[in-house]
C-alpha cells in the first residue's frame, strides 16, 4: 500500500529572489526527497510558498516607495520562475497574502484562544518616539543579548541562532531614523508556550531520527524551559486579529507562516476538488510529515508549531526535521545586503540547472557549514559530470550506433558482467536507503561511484579493440553498459531531473521521463537507441574568474 508523504518546505521571504544558500539548505534537498517518493508509487504532498507578511516586506516597500502587496507580487513571481526553471517540483506552491490563508489561520488562532492556549495581556514594547509608532522587531537592531554580535534584529540574533524579546537588545536603535527608543504598553495577545514545554520535551525523546543540529538546539530552548511570548504586532501589513476591538493588530508572522503547511494543503485539497483530502496527510497516523529547512528556522519547527498542533488536537507531528547548516560562498559567509551571494535566478541565465544541482547536492551542508566556490563547480561540472557520466553514456551509446546499428547487442554474461551489475543492483538499494533517511549527499556520491565503476568496466573491458576480435563478447560488453547506464539513470533521477528525463528520449524508453519508477530498468535485446548526444557542457575555465568578479559590487 503507498505511504502518504507529506513534505512542507521552508516558505521564502517574498522581498529578494533566491541564492544558493537557499536552495543548497532546503529546496533542492526536498525535491530529491519528494520525486524518490513519487517514483516510489507514494502519495506525495509537498507544499510551500512565499511568506508576504514580514516586516521585510514593509522595509523594502518603504524603501522603494510601494506597497508591500507589490513587493511580494513581484518577489513571488521571481521565485516561481526560478523554481521552475531550476526544476523543484510541487504539489502547491502558493502565499501567506491569500484570503485561504488568512481565514485557516485566523479560525486557528480563535479555536486556540477559546481553549485558554492565547491570551491578552499588556506588554512593554519599544516605541520610537521619532516616528511615533511602535516598532516590529526588525524595525530595530543592537546587539545580541546572549552573544554580544552586533546588528541582531529585534526577534533573533543571526550570528548564533537565539531568539529573544526586542527590549533584551543591548543598546537598540530604530531602523527608521537611528533614534533610540523608549519603553511604552500595548495590549497583545500572547501564546502560552510554557504550557507545552512538558509535551514537546516528552515527544522529543522520541525522536531518534532527528539531526544533532535540531536535536541540540531544541534541547537547548526546553531546558531553559519556554516563556510564553506575544505573537500580535502594531503594524497595518499582515493578518488581522480575528477579535473585535482588535481588528488593527496583525497576527505574528512567524506564528501565522508556519501554519502555511497546513492551510497550503487544505487549498491543494480544494483545488483538486476534495476539500477533505489533506486530511490522509495529516490526520492519517501512519501518514509521515517532513520539514525541510535551514537551521535558522529550527525552532520554530521543533518547538513553536508542534506546540501549535498539539494546541489544536488531532494533527500529526513532524516525523522528521531534516535542517541543513548553512552555505558559505568562496569561504565567506552569504551576505546578501554586500552583494556576497549567488543568485539562482542569475545563474539559471547562464547555465543548465543540473551541474548546480549537482554541485550543491555534492557539498551539501548537512552535518555542518560548507561551502560553494566557482573553481569547485568548475571542477565538478567538467571532471564529474562531463568526464564520469556524461562521457559514460555518450560513448557506449555513440559505440552501439557505429557498431550494432544503434540496436541493444545479445549478451552472454561472463562473471565481470554480473559483477558490476550486481554492484549496480546493491548501489540502487543503498542510494534508496539514503533518500528515505535524508542522506541526500552521500546517497548521490553512491551513484556517481558507479558511474566510475562503469567508466572503470568500459576502460578494462576495451571494446573498440574487442569489435576486432570477437563480436559477441563485444556486444555482451555494450549491453552490460546500456543496463547499467539505465539503472543509473533511474538512481540520478531525482538528483539530476533534467538529464535523467534527456537520457530517456537517449535509451528510447517508453512513457514519459516523469513517469519513471524506482525498479530496476530492464533494456531488451534488439530495443533501438536514439543517436547520441551530450548530456552536459564543458564550460570554460574563464567563467570561475568572470563569475568571482560580480561578487561583493
Amino acid at each position: 500500500m503507498a505511504d502518504h508523504i507529506f513534505v512542507g518546505v521552508a516558505w521564502p521571504y517574498a522581498n529578494g529572489p533566491l541564492h544558493l544558500g537557499h536552495a543548497a539548505g532546503c529546496y533542492l534537498p526536498a525535491d530529491q526527497f519528494a520525486r524518490y517518493h513519487r517514483m516510489r508509487g507514494n502519495k506525495v504532498l509537498m507544499v510551500s510558498g512565499t511568506d508576504e507578511h514580514g516586516t521585510p516586506i514593509t522595509i523594502t516597500a518603504n524603501r522603494e516607495g510601494i506597497t508591500p502587496e507589490e513587493v511580494s507580487t513581484r518577489y513571488h513571481n521571481i521565485i516561481v520562475d526560478t523554481f521552475k526553471k531550476l526544476n523543484i517540483q510541487w504539489e502547491l506552491f502558493t502565499g501567506t497574502h491569500t484570503k485561504n490563508h488568512q481565514e485557516v489561520v485566523q479560525n486557528i488562532f480563535l479555536d486556540l484562544y477559546k481553549k485558554g492556549y492565547i491570551y491578552l495581556q499588556t506588554q512593554e514594547q519599544l516605541y520610537c518616539p521619532a516616528e511615533e509608532v511602535f516598532l516590529p522587531d526588525r524595525y530595530v537592531e543592537g546587539k545580541c543579548p546572549h552573544c554580544g554580535a552586533e546588528k541582531a534584529r529585534g526577534d533573533q540574533c543571526d550570528a548564533c541562532g537565539r531568539t529573544f524579546d526586542a527590549k533584551e537588545l543591548i543598546e537598540p536603535h530604530c531602523k527608521l531614523c537611528g533614534a533610540k527608543p523608549i519603553v511604552k504598553e500595548t495590549d497583545h495577545f500572547f501564546f502560552k508556550w510554557s504550557a507545552f514545554n512538558d509535551q514537546i520535551t516528552n515527544w522529543l525523546k522520541e525522536k531518534k531520527n532527528f539531526r544533532p543540529n535540531v536535536m541540540n538546539f531544541t534541547t537547548n530552548y526546553l531546558h531553559e524551559g519556554l516563556r510564553d511570548s506575544a505573537i500580535t504586532r502594531d503594524m497595518e501589513w499582515g493578518i488581522p486579529v480575528p477579535i473585535e476591538g482588535y481588528e488593527k493588530k496583525r497576527i505574528y508572522v512567524w506564528w501565522e507562516a508556519v501554519i502555511g503547511y497546513l492551510s497550503a494543503s487544505m487549498l491543494w485539497a480544494k483545488e483538486q476538488g476534495q476539500p477533505d483530502l489533506w486530511k490522509e496527510w495529516w490526520q492519517n497516523d501512519k501518514a509521515k510529515t517532513y520539514y525541510f529547512i535551514g537551521k535558522d528556522n529550527i525552532p520554530f519547527h521543533s518547538i513553536r508549531w508542534p506546540a501549535v498542533l498539539m494546541g489544536l488536537g488531532g494533527l500529526n507531528l513532524p516525523t522528521d526535521i531534516p535542517a541543513n547548516e548553512f552555505l558559505n560562498l568562496e569561504g565567506r559567509k552569504l551576505s546578501t545586503s554586500n552583494n556576497w551571494a549567488v543568485w539562482v535566478n542569475d545563474y539559471l541565465d547562464n547555465y543548465d540547472p543540473d551541474p548546480l544541482r549537482y554541485a550543491l547536492t555534492v557539498t551539501a551542508p548537512e552535518n555542518s557549514d560548507s561551502d560553494f566556490s566557482w573553481a569547485d563547480f568548475l571542477r565538478r561540472n567538467n571532471d564529474e559530470l562531463v568526464g564520469w557520466w556524461g562521457n559514460l553514456v555518450n560513448r557506449s551509446i555513440s559505440f552501439i550506433h557505429k557498431h550494432f546499428e544503434g540496436k541493444v547487442p545479445h549478451a552472454d554474461k561472463t562473471e565481470e558482467d554480473i559483477e558490476l551489475l550486481n554492484l549496480a543492483h546493491q548501489t540502487f538499494d543503498k542510494v534508496a536507503k539514503c533518500l528515505e533517511n535524508c542522506q541526500f549527499k552521500q546517497g548521490l556520491a553512491e551513484a556517481m561511484e558507479l558511474a566510475r565503476a562503469g567508466n572503470r568496466y568500459f576502460d578494462a573491458q576495451a571494446p573498440w579493440k574487442e569489435i576486432k576480435v570477437d563480436r559477441e563478447r563485444t556486444g555482451t560488453i555494450m549491453a552490460t553498459m546500456v543496463q547499467l547506464i539505465a539503472c543509473l539513470r533511474v538512481m540520478l533521477h531525482p538528483f539530476l531531473p533534467t538529464t535523467s528525463s534527456k537520457l530517456h528520449e537517449l535509451l528510447n524508453l517508453p512513457g514519459t521521463p516523469e513517469e519513471v519508477k524506482w525498479i530496476l530498468p530492464v533494456i531488451e535485446e534488439g530495443h533501438q537507441l536514439s543517436p547520441a548526444s551530450p548530456l552536459f557542457k564543458k564550460l570554460d575555465p574563464s567563467i570561475v574568474e568572470t563569475e568571482r568578479a560580480k561578487l561583493g559590487k
